[in-house]
């Protein structure tokens, strides 16, 4: 029997990096999946898409539906939940806010309007999405919300400070990310012993997607990398955890070695 037996999911950023890795996995686990990103097709500068996506997804015999929606407009992404629901035909088991507004640059720099993108995909988008599947959750009593986060939440050490590099320009998207993982706690004190639980997940270095590999990858040594079959493990398990096993903000590997997993790979076979 497959883990995940049927369960309705929604993973945003399912376009490609880790939001299509997850969805591969979920899909070979058992589960129906939602596939949301801003578009279905190309991206105009990354590889990947809805389209490709789905593909990946075909042989596994679960529904999978395509949602286009803008998450960093509020109007824009009321209609998610709808068409999932619509789509997967049933109420909402797992959310999985991937999706991210990767903004990287000096403070100082922000345009308010890039100040605004930022928070709004990578708090206000999670917590709006969290509210549109809780209230079907709770009546059923039972349901996963994973919110991925950053090790960028950090604080950089200091004084003295870097002025230049990743280091110095990745706090304002870490701040918001701060935000989501407290957000995170909040929900999960909020419907604890409902029977929902509500965490988030951090890769523990770098996991080397499509935007990533666009943004840093100039910047990382293989030392700090880890595969994406890990990150997708780690996140797996935070999809079918038990219900006092809430609030949590995990780091990837550091779960896989609390719970003793065996990483496999997106289809769900040993990785050899």
């Amino acid at each position: 029997m497959k883990r995940l037996g049927n369960r309705r999911v929604i993973v945003t950023g399912a376009s490609r990096g880790i939001g299509a890795a997850l969805a591969t996995r979920l899909a070979a686990e058992g589960a129906d999946v939602a596939l949301v990103a801003r578009t279905v097709a190309q991206h105009d500068h990354l590889a990947g898409s809805l389209h490709e996506t789905r593909d990946r997804l075909a042989g596994f015999g679960g529904r999978v539906v395509l949602i286009a929606a803008d998450l960093a407009d509020e109007d824009g992404r009321s209609h998610i939940i709808p068409a999932a629901i619509e789509g997967l035909g049933g109420p909402i088991d797992i959310l999985i806010n991937n999706a991210a507004a990767a903004i990287y640059n000096m403070p100082s720099a922000f345009t308010p309007k890039r100040r605004r993108m930022t928070f709004e995909v990578n708090v206000f988008a999670p917590h709006d999405l969290a509210m549109g599947v809780l209230p079907s959750m709770i009546e059923r009593g039972q349901g996963w919300i994973v919110n991925v986060s950053s090790g960028s939440v950090r604080a950089a050490p200091g004084p003295p400070y870097a002025s230049d590099g990743l280091g110095a320009r990745i706090g304002l998207y870490g701040s918001s990310k701060a935000a989501l993982n407290r957000l995170t706690q909040a929900l999960a004190q909020d419907v604890y012993g409902s029977g929902v639980r509500v965490n988030t997940i951090e890769p523990r270095a770098a996991v080397m997607s499509e935007g990533a590999a666009a943004l840093i990858a100039d910047t990382v040594k293989t030392s700090q990398i880890e595969s994406m079959e890990a990150m997708v493990e780690a996140t797996l398990a935070l999809c079918d955890c038990d219900p006092d096993f809430t609030g949590r903000v995990c780091v990837s590997l550091d779960l896989i070695a609390e719970l003793g997993l065996t990483v496999q790979g997106l289809d769900g076979s040993a990785l050899r």
